[in-house]
């Protein structure tokens, strides 16, 4: 693993060792304090987008760790966005001084290309495509639930953004059967909809309608129904979702019974989940807020060569 970019970047196997090193960081620090496996070296935390738990969790991670992180806001700080120096310029300057970068940025593209000329290792903290730390910790936290993935259904109700494409990658590559359920017109992408297709000892379905994806899962994971940036389109949003796209009750009593619930957050009550779901699941929620921590701690060790010991 050379990078963190997307999930199909990643094969089954590298997945799993991801989520053991989580498991044995988490319980190292629950134990008393992470070994400072990064001592000596230097995180640029890059942020394009607003953030409460990605750039709480690096943050924090990086300093149990022993190591540097230093936050910048990309949108503002950077002479590649205030007096356009080439993107291509700033990961070869960026390359030169930090030994691993996080960007949460909006083009995939801008990320990969970044990737391509730093030099180090590069992690996607969320594009527009992508958000492969959400899903190591929403895998970490179904493993520790439910002790295994393979064989489980996950289920996601809602909009076929960036959550949607990096959960049907993962969700797959454990051998999770994986079901989608969203409206006409917000589909997931259709390349990680061409890979679905090539997967072989895992199912996938694209439904419309969310009792027909939910029936007998284990998981069922949801969104907001806008995200960062589609504020614009609140209003057409809520009439494509709403009364429809909801973890509610009645979608939960198709499910298999003792189903979790996972929200990458922040989550809109009476929305796209209802309140009284939420807080019967919250210890699951939040269980998956906390494995942010660990899940992008294992992956900083891993790209950085510290495996946890």
């Amino acid at each position: 693993m050379k990078h963190l970019l997307k999930m199909s970047d990643l094969t089954p196997g590298e997945v799993t060792h991801i989520l053991d090193v989580a498991d044995q960081l988490k319980a190292q620090q629950k134990a008393g304090g992470t070994p400072p496996l990064l001592a000596g070296k230097s995180v640029a935390l890059m942020f394009s987008k607003n953030s409460t738990r990605t750039r709480n969790s690096f943050e924090v991670g990086v300093y149990q760790l022993g190591g540097l992180g230093h936050y910048m806001n990309a949108a503002t700080e950077l002479q590649q966005s205030g007096r356009g120096e080439p993107l291509k310029d700033t990961a070869r300057v960026l390359g030169r001084y930090y030994d691993c970068v996080v960007w949460r940025t909006y083009r995939q593209c801008d990320l990969e290309e970044f990737a391509e000329l730093a030099g180090v290792p590069v992690i996607n903290g969320l594009t527009d495509y992508a958000h492969p730390c959400q899903v190591l910790a929403d895998l970490m936290t179904v493993r520790e639930h439910k002790a295994t993935l393979e064989g489980l259904k996950l289920c996601y109700i809602g909009d076929g953004n960036n959550m949607a494409n990096s959960l049907i990658v993962g969700g797959l590559k454990c051998g999770m059967d994986v079901s989608v359920a969203c409206p006409a017109g917000y589909d997931p992408d259709p390349r990680v909809l061409d890979f679905a297709k090539t997967v072989t000892g895992a199912g996938f379905a694209l439904c419309r309608d969310p009792k027909q994806a939910a029936k007998d899962a284990d998981v069922i994971i949801t969104d907001v129904w806008a995200s960062m940036g589609q504020e614009g389109e609140k209003a057409k949003r809520e009439a494509a979702f709403g009364g429809v796209y909801q973890v509610n009750e009645a979608l939960m009593a198709v499910a298999h019974p003792g189903a979790m619930v996972q929200h990458c957050l922040p989550a809109h009550r009476g929305e796209e989940i209802t309140a009284e779901v939420y807080e019967a699941h919250a210890g699951e929620i939040f269980d998956e807020a906390e494995n942010r921590l660990h899940a992008q701690k294992a992956v900083l060790c891993l790209l950085m060569g510290e495996d946890a010991r």
